[in-house]
């Protein structure tokens, strides 16, 4: 069985139109317009393998104050604008039928035909009604306060603020333990005893490494280093950096790199330091059956390009440095979302979110389907506190402060 968010339409996915404090339908397809943040958000659920599916009450084209096909027109729009699987329309007035919410008729047929396991899925509405449906239909419910002057739900939900936040809390509420992450981790980093310690660890499926972690190590001698951590590790992915500025000199080094072991994988950067890109090397490399790991790119253009150098070559990565993007004030989500649609063109590219900045980019890049996210030492320690309480954090947090203000003797 598969799980669902089923989600009304006006007030949650389109903005409503208020009159009286009360909402309303817009008048046609050209009046409605998708809430900001809507089409990533049902992307994220959609990633985490969630059927989306609108269940929306249209009583007007009963009454005679609205045309169907303007309704469908309308629906149409959503449809074309956000990556739903269904809409469900009740035309209905009044009681007499089962799929005019709050009735649950419409989310229990859509269960029927589609599989839904109910007890995984969420109603997201706006108005009483929707949460009275989702209740009836045994799905947990998220209400989207907007403070409508109108009765309001009772029982059981979540309040939130938004579709976004609505997108959020879902995930939150079903994030997945470390073991069951479909991302696969990998560690980042050029101290070989660290490098060894991780290897200990089932749940690191690689390792990636590069020329200045290893001057920050302060190695001196390249093969000595790769050649101790290959004979040490040599059934998971491990990727090695060229350090030349000179494209031959780069082509000659990652293919002396490549020679290694059959768990090697060459980083190549996207371009030089005098922007020169690197992309048609890329593609000869991968073409002749090196594994490439195209290295600090932060554009969708070049994730584009690199996809188009790869798709008939080696296996290969395409390294996105989402933490660096994060450093800019952009939101590296959305970005890293489209890169994993991008690269469904080439099927033995993998998408790895790099530079993490926090334990939640983890979640992040396995909510949107990146294939690999490099994590670091320091990072990785924090996975202990997945799943913590947060008033038991808070507490923590303030016996820290108050054993630090021990220790420190101070007096006022």
């Amino acid at each position: 069985m598969t799980r669902a968010v089923f989600l009304d339409r006006d007030g949650v996915l389109n903005h409503a139109v208020l009159r009286d404090g009360k909402p309303h339908p817009p008048a046609d397809e050209e009046a409605m317009t998708i809430v900001a943040g809507a089409a990533d958000a049902l992307l994220r659920l959609r990633a985490r393998d969630f059927r989306l599916i609108v269940v929306t009450n249209q009583p007007d084209v009963a009454r005679g104050t609205q045309r169907r096909d303007v309704v469908e027109a309308m629906n149409a729009k959503l449809r074309a604008a956000l990556p739903v699987d269904e809409v469900i329309v009740c035309w209905h007035d009044g009681d007499g039928c089962d799929c005019r919410k709050p009735k649950p008729g419409a989310l229990l047929d859509a269960a029927r035909r589609h599989g839904i396991d109910l007890a995984q899925s969420f109603m997201v509405g706006d108005r009483w009604r929707d949460i009275e449906a989702g209740q009836r239909a045994g799905v947990q419910c998220l209400f989207i306060d907007h403070g409508y002057t109108e009765r309001q739900p009772e029982g059981e939900f979540v309040r939130v603020e938004s579709i976004v936040g609505a997108a959020e809390e879902i995930l939150r509420m079903t994030r997945p333990s470390v073991e069951q992450l479909k991302v696969k981790i990998f560690a980042d980093g050029a101290d070989r005893a660290g490098m060894l310690e991780m290897y200990a660890r089932p749940y690191i499926k690689g390792f990636t490494t590069n020329p200045t972690l290893m001057h920050k190590a302060g190695l001196t001698d390249y093969r000595a280093f790769a050649r101790s951590i290959l004979d040490a590790i040599a059934d998971r992915p491990i990727s090695f950096e060229v350090f030349s500025d000179d494209l031959a000199e780069m082509e000659r080094q990652a293919r002396e790199i490549a020679t290694w072991g059959e768990n090697v994988y060459v980083k190549v950067p996207i371009t030089n330091t005098r922007r020169e890109p690197a992309v048609e090397l890329v593609g000869r490399l991968s073409n002749d059956g090196v594994k490439v790991n195209v290295t600090a790119m932060m554009t969708l253009e070049q994730v584009r390009a690199v996809c188009a150098a790869v798709k008939d070559g080696a296996p290969s990565n395409v390294s996105v440095f989402a933490g660096r993007i994060a450093d800019t004030g952009r939101d590296p989500v959305p970005l890293m979302a489209e890169a994993v649609a991008i690269l469904r063109e080439a099927p033995r590219a993998e998408l790895i979110w790099a530079s993490p900045r926090e334990l939640l980019n983890i979640f992040q890049a396995d909510a949107i389907g990146c294939h690999i996210i490099t994590v670091t030492n320091d990072i990785l320690k924090k996975l202990s506190l997945v799943g913590k309480e947060l008033d038991d954090y808070s507490l923590d947090t303030v016996k820290m402060f108050f054993d630090d203000g021990q220790k420190a003797g101070f007096t006022l």
